[in-house]
Parts: structure tokens; C-alpha cells; sequence
């Protein structure tokens, strides 16, 4: 390959980033955020450039990037401007359901599918997502309202056309509160004051692994918002990365829903 031509990538977002190179192309990463932790042996040489929010805009540009990837939700709408300025091709991201991981597979193979590999892994995961997905999609409904928490101090959850609310409603949970956020901006991840009259509403309480690290000493203070529900700490990265994650997500959203049914069921035994 001529290496003059050969691209030099920066990717802003941790879903991105791994996806780039679950596709093959780590080789051609250059650039990365602290929270791009994924898949950890591809990825620990590729340098930092601050976090999704505070990109250090001079090491990037030090760092001569003929791509960027950037996100809707991660990074700052000032931050991509400045990019522009600076990188010949900007992507911009905003998956919003898992479907749209279809999407970002093809525009990353639309981009790089002249290096070696790319169309291979390309097609390997389009097939894993869709076989996820239509296995989803045949399983009896089990519906289920769901309080899916993201953060405490102040309680935060997430609006109905997020990624999240839609791979759990792709197996029958459906998020309260039933708002929609828009296409950007705070109102994507409500805060919630405990007062909710829909709090009462609500079956199951999950406490995501991230952003905010939820864990067994948080069941009680979430069981206060919905003292008839039942809490449970959730795999965060499973149910909020997407891309090259978005079949394990599904895969784990299923046994979730799964689980309960057996739960329920039980007790009525």
C-alpha cells in the first residue's frame, strides 16, 4: 500500500472505535479518547486525545488524521466544527435503534472497503446482527415497563428514541418515561425527581454499569423510586454500544426479558 495514501483514522467514540476494529482497522488508528477502551489489545497503542467531551484538539492535530469519526450524543457540536477546520473528512454518527448499526457497517466499509479484510468482516457482522435481531423479532412478546437509570445525583434515565430504549424495546421492555427526546441535546436523558406519578407504573429498575458505575450498594436508594418494582444492576456497555456490539446486545436484552418470564412464572407456580 502507498503509504502517502494510506488513511491515518481518529475516532471520538468509544462504539466507533471498536467497531473500527472489530473491521480490521486498527492498524490505521492513529488517534483515540480514554474512554475508546475496546477491544483493549487492539487498541492500548493507539494514542489518547483527551475524552469524548474535552478532545485535546492540538495533539489531534499533531497527530494529522485524514478521518474522524465523531457522535451526535459524545461530542460537542463546537468540537466538530473545529475538527473541520482542520481534518479532511469528518463522519458524523447518531445511531438511534440497533438496526442503525447496519448503517455505520456500511459506511465504514464504503470508506475503507479498499483495504484488505474490511468487506469480509463487514459481511460477518451485517449476518450477526440480522440472525439477533430476526431471533428477537420470532420470540413471543413479553412486555415489560422498565426504568433504565444512567445516573444518581440527579437520577437520569433515557427517552424513548435513544439506543438504548430501542434494543429493550426490541425485546419487549419499554422505557419510562414515555417521552421523546429530539434528535440532540439533555431532554435525550431525563432527569427524574422521584415524584413521577409513571413511577408507579414501572416493573423492573435497571441500574446500567455506566456512564455513572451503578452497582449492589445502589439497589435500595433505586428501590425507593419504585418500591413494587423489582432492581437489578445491568450490563451498560451490552445495552449502550453499538456497532460491533449491537448482536451481543441484543443477544443479552433476550435473556433479560427471558429471565424475568421465568421469574414471573415461578412465582405464580
Amino acid at each position: 500500500m502507498n503509504h502517502a495514501t494510506a488513511p491515518r483514522i481518529a475516532s471520538l467514540v468509544p462504539s466507533i472505535t471498536e467497531l473500527l476494529a472489530e473491521m480490521g482497522l486498527a492498524p490505521w488508528l492513529v488517534a483515540r479518547t480514554g474512554y475508546c477502551i475496546h477491544p483493549g489489545e487492539l487498541v492500548a497503542t493507539v494514542p489518547k486525545v483527551g475524552g469524548t467531551k474535552d478532545v485535546n484538539l492540538a495533539k489531534l492535530r499533531k497527530l494529522a488524521p485524514t478521518h474522524v469519526w465523531v457522535n451526535v450524543d459524545e461530542n460537542r457540536l463546537e468540537t466538530v466544527e473545529a475538527l473541520r477546520g482542520f481534518i479532511p473528512k469528518v463522519l458524523v454518527t447518531h445511531p438511534c435503534g440497533p438496526l442503525d448499526s447496519l448503517t455505520l457497517i456500511d459506511m465504514v466499509d464504503a470508506e475503507f472497503g479498499h483495504l484488505p479484510g474490511v468487506p469480509q468482516r463487514a459481511a460477518a457482522l451485517r449476518a450477526e446482527l440480522q440472525a439477533e435481531w430476526g431471533a428477537l423479532q420470532a420470540r413471543p412478546p413479553r412486555p415489560c415497563q422498565v426504568l433504565y437509570l444512567i445516573w444518581r445525583e440527579p437520577w437520569m434515565t433515557v427517552a424513548r428514541d435513544t439506543y438504548i430504549s430501542r434494543l429493550l424495546a426490541a425485546a419487549g421492555w419499554h422505557t419510562l418515561p414515555d417521552l421523546q427526546g429530539g434528535d440532540s441535546g439533555a431532554q435525550r436523558y431525563p432527569q427524574v425527581d422521584g415524584h413521577e406519578p409513571w413511577l408507579m407504573e414501572v416493573q423492573q429498575v435497571l441500574l446500567s454499569s455506566e456512564p455513572y458505575r451503578f452497582g449492589e450498594q445502589h439497589l435500595v436508594l433505586a428501590q425507593g423510586l419504585c418500591p413494587d418494582a423489582q432492581v437489578r444492576c445491568v450490563d451498560g456497555e451490552l445495552l449502550s454500544w453499538y456497532g460491533a456490539r449491537t448482536a451481543a446486545g441484543l443477544r443479552y436484552a433476550r435473556t433479560l426479558a427471558d429471565s424475568l418470564t421465568g421469574e414471573l412464572a415461578g412465582k405464580h407456580q
